[in-house]
């Protein structure tokens, strides 16, 4: 059968049929293949194995200082002993090399004295695991298709936060299920059936839930928009289950094999650190990829995905975006999200951005923060002319061409142009952004 027959029944089957027609389970069925289908493309356009690459490079120079930084934090409260058992667990794939890997991280880790670093050394070290946490989120971002990033101070409090805070509520939760786990009353009820069954089952089922729970957090907390919890607990079963299995071959595949000792000699434990973690990012964003197509399933048909629009569907797209957010701010309505402006007109987020961008740089939008980005006029609506946003647009691209006098142009054609912009600025009249709404809720009263 030719591999185009494949794809035109693959397609038929998820995207001509009609889902109300189908029963509840065989359209959650349809929608989980969509979204997979999504997380295919992407994976093939190259773009998250890129992400997870750079996150590898980080990750390895940010790693110590991370960890001595959290480890100076759960040293006052007596919890800085659980480091290495948490990270001989996210080892345990690479098996023997894992445990070396553990031992030999938290030696370096126990070599920093902080004392002894003084001011600039604190704030480097501050700042390697900021750049982490940085490159985290700017990946996060991209897989959800943000270009609207958090303000810089919102930015820096909230990455001491996640520093300071988040390890030391992270250890305490372990520290209290290992406590459990080892009480008598614990050790009594194993061996009362069924009870040592349960108590058998859950700890045999608490490292994945312990995964799923840190992927779920991960997943809402880390991109700069609104995820739906159970967009983020979607994203987070598939790709825990994902980490697992891939953790249980790599163990027994790679880890044991003796090929990369032969290849690499003495950097082969290091060759497959590196294998591993840039596996384990790569679960982590096609997680990520999940969560955002389950919210967003609109924007799984390629066609969404598109970005390189004609000037004049730049032109509609800019017209559009001023008017909602102009009429949301006549009517002292909540400021539009580009998230929200993207559902409403229907295009990427990527376009509709640069299109914001555009206007954001010629001052007739300007960005608010609360809790999310949003926009509003950059000037009273009165003062910003129909015109002037569609020049905006217009123009905005001869701005990288530093000199356009090279083009060696006619008079004809000057002329021509000039006729056409003074026919379009006639045909408007000076229409300003404030009547045209206005004229619109005319519209809709009659």
């Amino acid at each position: 059968m030719p591999l185009s027959h494949i794809k035109n029944r693959i397609h038929a089957v998820l995207w001509e049929v009609k889902l109300e027609q189908l029963p509840r389970w065989q359209r959650h069925i349809i929608k989980l293949l969509r979204i997979f289908q999504a997380v295919i493309r992407d994976l093939s356009d190259g773009l998250p194995t890129l992400r997870a690459m750079s996150l590898v490079y980080t990750t390895l120079l940010s790693m110590v200082p991370l960890l001595a930084v959290i480890f100076s934090m759960l040293k006052g409260f007596g919890l800085h002993n659980q480091i290495e058992p948490v990270l001989l667990q996210m080892l345990a794939p690479l098996g023997e090399q894992g445990v070396r890997i553990a031992k030999q991280i938290i030696l370096f880790v126990d070599n920093i004295d902080v004392g002894l670093l003084g001011v600039m050394g604190i704030a480097l070290l501050f700042y390697t695991a900021i750049t982490l946490i940085h490159k985290i989120e700017h990946a996060f971002n991209s897989t959800w298709h943000i270009t609207e990033y958090r303000a810089l101070a919102q930015r820096i409090s909230d990455y001491i936060s996640v520093i300071m805070i988040g390890p030391i509520l992270i250890f305490t939760a372990l520290a209290i299920t290992a406590a459990i786990t080892s009480s008598t009353l614990i050790n009594t009820l194993s061996s009362i059936e069924p009870f040592g069954f349960i108590i058998k089952t859950t700890g045999s089922l608490l490292p994945y839930l312990l995964v799923i729970a840190a992927f779920t957090v991960v997943y809402i907390l880390v991109p700069n928009t609104k995820v739906n919890f159970r967009s983020a607990l979607t994203g987070a079963v598939i790709a825990g289950g994902l980490w697992e299995t891939t953790g249980w071959l790599f163990a027994s595949s790679v880890a044991n094999s003796s090929n990369y000792t032969v290849v690499y000699s003495s950097f082969a434990i290091l060759v497959i650190f590196m294998i591993w973690l840039y596996l384990s990012w790569l679960i982590l964003l096609i997680g990520a990829s999940i969560a955002y197509y389950h919210q967003h399933p609109d924007k799984i048909p390629a066609e969404q995905n598109l970005t390189h629009l004609s000037n004049r569907m730049k032109e509609r797209i800019a017209l559009l975006a001023m008017y909602h957010i102009g009429k949301n701010f006549h009517e002292n309505k909540t400021p539009w999200t580009s998230i929200e402006l993207s559902d409403v007109l229907n295009i990427s987020s990527e376009a509709l951005s640069d299109v914001l961008h555009t206007m954001e740089c010629d001052r007739l939008l300007i960005r608010h923060q609360d809790r999310d980005i949003s926009y509003l006029p950059g000037q009273s609506l009165e003062n910003i002319l129909v015109i002037r946003i569609l020049e905006s647009v217009r123009n905005h691209s001869d701005i990288s061409c530093k000199n356009t006098d090279f083009i060696h142009s006619e008079k004809t054609v000057d002329d021509l142009m000039a006729a056409i912009d003074s026919s379009i600025g006639k045909a408007i009249n000076n229409l300003s952004l404030r009547e045209l709404i206005s004229s619109s809720d005319a519209g809709h009263d009659t």
